[in-house]
């Protein structure tokens, strides 16, 4: 399981510093070293993928949380059957 996390791990930041020269110089500052290709054209492609990143992490947040206190009282629940397996 270790061996795997690490793996996943290296690909990963190996992934996010794959910019070429060429595509890094033609990103914004906040951009460079991080994506490949044509940067944002326009404040509408900051805007879009701000609203999808507080679109994510609201999700993830309710995810999380409903996982973790599902706020069901009966022992029988189908979430308390996943929780705590016996």
């Amino acid at each position: 399981m270790k061996k795997i996390l690490f793996l996943l791990t290296g690909l990963l930041l190996q992934i996010c510093s794959l910019a070429c020269p060429a595509c890094e110089a033609q990103q914004p500052k906040i951009l460079r070293g991080i994506t490949h290709g044509a940067g944002p054209s326009g404040k509408w492609d900051y805007f879009i993928v701000g609203v999808a990143v507080v679109i994510v992490v609201f999700t993830l947040f309710y995810s999380v949380k409903w996982l973790i206190r599902p706020g069901e009282n009966s022992p029988q629940h189908i979430k308390r059957l996943i929780l705590n397996p016996e």
